[in-house]
């Protein structure tokens, strides 16, 4: 005996071929959100400036002279960063290391706000061959 299948049963879609079609349809929607996802993290990066202490020390490592102390600014100065940095103040303390100036230079940046958070926090050695002679007084001892 030879079953008949109507017209109608041939033409439908095996459960097997629906749960293949629907995960296709998930794969493809979950690599659309991720990257929306990634796309709103690069814009929330571009709107909020990172802050790195490096870019304090460029300008003192671009003179040749250098005096020991502690210094303070704001980093929204026009000779700084600029205005897009506001909401960030420096300390840079600068301390002679060797009796050959050479010199210890320290930036921390912290938030301006009021939890003064230390955002970036750097310290190198720099030459100043130009530089006032510092505490150790051309390596003979302090003054």
């Amino acid at each position: 005996m030879k079953l008949k299948f109507s017209n109608r049963t041939r033409r439908a879609f095996t459960l097997l071929e629906v749960m293949i079609a629907i995960g296709i349809f998930f794969i493809g929607t979950f690599a659309i959100l991720s990257l929306v996802s990634s796309s709103l993290a690069n814009a929330r990066r571009l709107q909020r400036p990172d802050v790195e202490a490096g870019a304090v020390l460029r300008k003192y490592a671009a003179t040749n002279a250098l005096e020991e102390g502690i210094e303070s600014c704001s980093l929204a100065d026009p000779d700084m960063l600029g205005k897009a940095y506001r909401e960030y103040n420096c300390t840079t303390e600068i301390m002679e290391v060797a009796s050959n100036r050479l010199f210890s230079v320290r930036s921390v940046i912290r938030q301006a706000n009021g939890n003064h958070a230390i955002v970036s926090d750097i310290t190198t050695v720099l030459y100043a061959p130009r530089s006032k002679p510092g505490q150790l007084d051309g390596g003979f001892g302090r003054p």
